[in-house]
């Protein structure tokens, strides 16, 4: 059975959200991740890195957001939630799958850069910038369409979702977005997605 190692509002959301949206079954262990517990030996024994989330099936441990929704669709979507391989919409699929979190994530990554107010004020204010130029071509992109592929929900959408909620939170989704925003309504709409974000 699929097991996600969990820490509440991290990056283990979308292997989770996903498994709710194909009702695949998944223990979730929600874990301890303070400093202390990252560092232990325990914690690292399973994820070498420190971080979350891990994924385990059987004998397979894997990290990586991005990686697991790719696993799990392989091996348990059936094709569901996404396109068939080789195709446009396929090439399409992978390319918002990357850029929610290589591009658009990306600055969020830099040690909070965003929310720092020190010396890297010039650093955070950059960061910034280049996350609202991503939420542009993302408001664009929804802006006559329902999903980022069009009307059909995908895995691409759980993977940008949230990326999405991330930049809610730090009120850089704003009003200047009003179609990004109006998306991020529509995917919290979503059975799944309340589940996954409560676990």
């Amino acid at each position: 059975m699929l097991r996600i190692y969990h820490v509440a509002g991290s990056r283990s959301v979308r292997p989770i959200w996903l498994c709710y949206e194909l009702d695949q079954p998944v223990e979730i262990e929600t874990i301890d991740f303070s400093p202390a517990f990252r560092g232990s030996a325990q914690w690292r024994a399973i994820s070498p890195a420190g971080k979350v989330p891990i994924l385990t099936d059987g004998d397979l441990t894997m990290f990586e957001s991005g990686a697991m929704i790719d696993y799990i669709l392989e091996r348990y979507g059936g094709g569901r939630l996404r396109p068939a391989p080789g195709t446009a919409e396929s090439a399409l699929h992978h390319q918002w799958c990357w850029f929610s979190e290589a591009t658009l994530a990306r600055p969020l990554g830099l040690n909070g850069l965003l929310t720092r107010k020190d010396d890297r004020q010039s650093v955070a204010a950059e960061a910034e910038q280049k996350a609202r130029v991503c939420l542009q071509v993302i408001d664009q992109t929804v802006a006559d369409r329902t999903f980022l592929l069009g009307s059909a929900f995908g895995a691409a959408d759980v993977m940008m979702g949230y990326s999405l909620e991330l930049l809610a939170a730090l009120k850089v989704l704003d009003d200047k977005y009003p179609n990004a925003q109006a998306y991020l309504e529509r995917l919290r709409l979503r059975e799944a997605f309340a589940r996954a974000m409560s676990a």
